[in-house]
Formats: C-alpha cells, structure tokens, sequence
C-alpha cells in the first residue's frame, strides 16, 4: 500500500506506543481534591465567578469565556471550593484556579440523550461554546472558534487528526478501537456545522486496525467520511503537515487552514463534541495516556480536568528508582514539570515518567545542515538560533521564526545537542516584547 504523507523534513522517532497501546480505558477513582485552572485554552484565560465556599455541581460553569478566543469551564465534580488561588500550569501559564474539595458521592446528569441532527447549525455551534470544548490535541483553540465559517467563505475539506504521532501517546488510538461510533458521530456534529464538500479521517499506519474498524463502521452507518492512512512520519499531527499529506494543500505563512479551504479537527475534540450534542454535556474529563519507562504499570486514563499529576501517577502504582523526568505531553513538544502538583488541563494528553535519557551537555554548532535537512517547515534552525543567541530578534524573525511549530524535529537530530526550541520560544517571547 502506497502510504501519503507530507514531503519536506520531519523525522521517524521510536514511537514507543507499545508500552501503553493495549491498556484500555479506565476511569479515575474521583479525587479528593481538583484544582481547576482558568488558563485550560488558547487566549485569554476564563473569568473565575465562583468564591470560597461556594458549592458546586459537576458541569456547572465556574469560570466565563473572557473574550472571542476563550472559553467557559466547568466544574469537574460534586463539592466545595475550599481555595482560590494562582497555579501555574503545564504550559508554564499562570492563572486564577479553584481548588475543589470533591463530595464523597458524585451525580451524574448526563443519562438523557438529545436529537442534535434537528438542531439549526447555528444552535449546534451555539452548543459546543457553551460546553467549553477546546482543541484536545494539545493547541486548546476553543472548537467554537475554529468551526465558524464566515460569510462567503466555504470549507471543501473536514480533516479529522486521529495521527497522534507524538511517541509514547496512545490515548487517541484508545477512543478509536473502544468508542468509534461515538468518534464517529463527533466528526459528523463537525460536519454538520461546517458543511464540508468531504471528510477525510487521518490515522497514521502503525494504527491500521483502527483504520480498517473505522472504516466498516463509517459504511455501516452511512457516514460520507474517508478512512485514510497516513505513512509514520512525525510531525504529521502538525495541521499544516496534515492538510499536505491528505489534500495535497500547504497553508502560507501567517495564513489558517481556512485559506485553503480545510478545517482541521482533532480525533478527541470529536469525542467531546459527541458527548456535547448527544448529551449536553460539557468537557469536564478527557483521556490522558500515563506511561515512560519509569512508570510502573502504563495505562489511558479517563480523568477529571484538574486531577493533579501525582494522582495520576498513584494510580499507575507510582515510578521506578531510575525516574529523572516528568514530562506533561509527549517526549517532543512536551513540558518537563517540576511539581508533580500540577493539574492536567483540557489539552493534557499524556503524562511521562522517563529515565535519563541523554547526558546534560551542548556543544557549539558543527554546521552539519541536520536541522535544516529536517525541518518541516523549510527554516534554517542554525541561523535562527544563532541570532537569537546574540540577542537580533529581528534577523531571526526575519529568516521565519514565527513559522517555527516548536515540533522538535531539529532538537533531535542536532549532534551538538544545541537547546533550539527553548531558544526559538526565548526568540518569539523577546521579538513580540520588541515590537
């Protein structure tokens, strides 16, 4: 089988999914304590309007979108909120949260289901903002967002990312073989929103009986959605590097897949929309992948938003003597996180326990043209780092710092092991202070 993919870079890290890919679901005994952030997106972080003391109810909005690119969150539990203070969250974002002492006995509201395909699109679009649905791959965009078509515009193209090329990540994979009439109905909540000329789901080949159950369910229900299967390349995750896998279109810089007539959405966030329409209800839990070679027993894990790491990781039976790093996300794009206190968020995918992998050392530059030959996007890492390191900002910009996905790519084939993305993230931070 001839398998697409994008042309330009990228590279084909051990995926190390075995570790995690045949654990099933399990859901997370409700924690005593949750502690929920209103930083859980792209923009401008939520509007707490809950005080201490105030009980709560699971689903209940606590915290108010803030403006257009925001979004509502919602009590993940039953309780009381004991505290209110600042946490700062794995993306090092730091924002108002409510600490929620959870009640011993928690309801469940969500049993009724609801005829969605009567609603107008403007009422289901109305819906998936009030549920607080965010993009679930990592990027948080609130989903509302993303699927609203202006005026005169229209979407030849509905791309659903079930990719999940980041190593060690499985959790995408778990929905796809344990709920794929549920994913399946998701992607048709989007398309009936988004009216696309077609659909196409992407799932890369190391998933193939994912592909081949996805694929006799959508004939079976009827569903206009095209199975593809994608070659094992990472960062095809990456919306840009997907839409040039599948539809053959490269998004320009500065421009959203919308100017090529694609919207992109993620196989999770089409779980979420699921549960929205059918159910009314709102994105309060998600599916996190806990695994590493220093956890003692992986697994894919439906939690509460706002369950702290060190939860989770009891719950895998804790780490082995050899763990160095706790790593929020996957190994590539990924945050090291110091505080294993630290709540999972709405874009929180995975959660690694990893050894030592590599030694702690850079070297200078030995100019091999390796960052270059594997960067997806055609920049030139080199030159870019090293302007930053001096401090020009704008040269950097200049040579396309702003196109730079953070993807890692160049990071791990440098044989000098020059630390790249944390500077190009330096470089984009003092350029925006710049202008």
């Amino acid at each position: 089988m001839k398998l697409a993919t994008f042309r330009r870079g990228g590279v084909h890290p051990d995926d190390m999914k075995r570790l995690s890919k045949d654990r099933k679901l399990e859901r997370l005994p409700m924690p005593e304590e949750l502690i929920v952030s209103m930083s859980q997106h792209l923009g401008a972080p939520a509007t707490l309007v809950k005080k201490k003391g105030d009980p709560v109810a699971r689903g209940e909005v606590i915290g108010t979108a803030s403006g257009y690119i925001s979004a509502d969150v919602h009590s993940p539990a039953d309780g009381v909120i004991a505290e209110i203070r600042r946490v700062r969250v794995q993306s090092g974002a730091v924002a108002d949260a409510a600490v929620i002492k959870c009640s011993p006995e928690q309801s469940d509201p969500w049993t009724e289901k609801h005829d969605w395909q009567k609603m107008p699109k403007e009422d289901l679009l109305e819906l998936v903002r009030s549920m607080g649905i965010v993009g679930m791959g990592g990027a948080t965009f609130p989903t509302s967002v993303k699927l609203t078509v202006p005026m005169g515009r229209s979407v030849e193209a509905l791309v659903i990312n079930g990719v999940e090329c980041e190593p060690y990540l499985t959790s995408d994979y778990r929905l796809m073989v344990e709920r794929p009439d549920e994913v399946l109905e998701g992607i048709m909540v989007a398309a009936a929103i988004v009216d696309p000329g077609r659909i196409i789901l992407a799932i890369e080949a190391n998933k193939m009986d994912a592909v081949e159950l996805l694929s006799r369910k959508a004939s079976e229900h009827g569903y206009p959605i095209s199975v593809m299967p994608l070659k094992v390349k990472y960062p095809q995750g990456d919306e840009k590097q997907l839409l040039k896998a599948t539809i053959g279109r490269e998004v320009p810089s500065g421009k959203l897949p919308l100017d090529v007539g694609a919207v992109v959405c993620n196989l999770g966030t089409c779980n979420a929309l699921y549960e929205a329409a059918v159910y009314h209800k709102p994105l309060i839990e998600r599916v996190i992948t806990v695994s590493g070679e220093s956890i003692v027993e992986p697994k894919n894990i439906i939690a509460p938003i706002g369950t702290k790491f060190s939860d989770l990781i009891a719950y895998c039976k804790g780490e082995k003597d050899d763990a160095v790093s706790l790593v929020a996300g996957g190994p590539m794009m990924g945050f090291d996180v110091y505080d294993d206190g630290t709540p999972m968020v709405k874009g929180s995918g995975g959660l690694l326990s990893l050894p030592e992998l590599v030694d702690d050392f850079s070297a200078p530059c030995v100019l091999c043209g390796k960052c270059v030959q594997h960067c997806p996007m055609g920049l030139m890492p080199n030159r870019m780092f090293r302007n930053i390191k001096y401090g020009n900002y704008q040269a950097a910009i200049d040579l396309g710092l702003m196109d730079c996905k953070e993807c890692g790519c160049c990071a791990y084939t440098c044989p000098s092991h020059l630390p790249l993305v944390q500077g190009f993230k330096l470089g984009k931070k003092m350029g925006r202070k710049k202008k």
